[in-house]
């Protein structure tokens, strides 16, 4: 797949839809305020529709295509009024822009639909970086991280610099490579819940990574895995602080980290 961006024209006062995401809004609504204020402080007239529900990517990833096409419908027939859909997830942005015309391939009106649509849905720091030409101003994080890469985000889209050159913005925070940052964490969505012991392995070896890398903070941007590592993190007792990228590029990580000890 070729990930080469041609830097184009930042648009001015975009309107963006943000796509919360099911995880985000369940888990961690702090990640969706902090892509909330990055989007507005970036120049766009953001909001945030009411009717919005699950990507689909559950269903698809477990073979239920008629319910991953019905979905698709309902997304696209949410979000295709919008200059931009945007979403603090990798995972569901690959979704919409690699697997929705595939859902979607037994109608073809549809599917062209879907493909209209997944030319202005990114994932948020790369539509910062990519589109925005947006750098944060004004943070401060004291501390030694280091980054995860997620699968979907890195391959389907080919995010990997975007976060990076966002964070280096960030005063006194001091980024460390993560031995095998672009391998799976194991969590993989429905994945871990059908191959427990294999997905708990592949997460055990990316805690051993992680504490080898001697970071305080695992960053990264998709929930799922760093819900994953920060459980992992925690019932090895490590004491690694984990958060979204957007959390700390928005000046919003004075929460406890996630899977924080009570």
């Amino acid at each position: 797949m070729n990930h080469s961006r041609v830097k184009k024209t930042k648009p001015s006062s975009p309107k963006v839809a943000l796509f919360v995401t099911c995880l985000v809004d369940t888990m961690r609504p702090n990640v969706g305020f902090s892509a909330l204020q990055l989007l507005e402080e970036a120049g766009c007239q953001v909001e945030v529709p009411s009717q919005q529900t699950c990507c689909g990517q559950p269903a698809f990833n477990s073979g239920d295509t008629q319910d991953t096409a019905k979905l698709a419908r309902r997304f696209i027939e949410i979000f295709e009024r919008y200059d931009y859909v945007v979403a603090p997830s990798g995972s569901c942005i690959g979704m919409v822009k690699a697997h929705y015309p595939e859902a979607l391939a037994d109608d073809p009106a549809w599917a062209e639909r879907a493909s209209r649509l997944a030319e202005r849905c990114f994932e948020l720091t790369s539509f910062l970086v990519d589109v925005m030409d947006y750098r944060p101003a004004g943070r401060a994080f004291p501390a030694t991280a280091t980054y995860h890469d997620s699968c979907s985000g890195l391959r389907e889209l080919g995010v990997f610099a975007q976060p990076r050159q966002l964070l280096s913005a960030v005063d006194g925070l001091d980024m460390v490579p993560l031995e095998g940052n672009d391998v799976c964490c194991g969590f993989g969505g429905t994945f871990c819940v059908k191959y427990p012991a294999i997905s708990n392995a592949i997460v055990g070896e990316k805690a051993a990574a992680i504490e080898r890398s001697g970071a305080q903070v695992l960053l990264g941007g998709d929930l799922g895995c760093l819900l994953n590592m920060a459980g992992k993190l925690q019932r090895q007792g490590l004491p690694v602080r984990v958060f979204h990228t957007a959390e700390v590029l928005a000046g919003k990580a004075e929460l406890p980290p996630n899977a924080a000890r009570k």
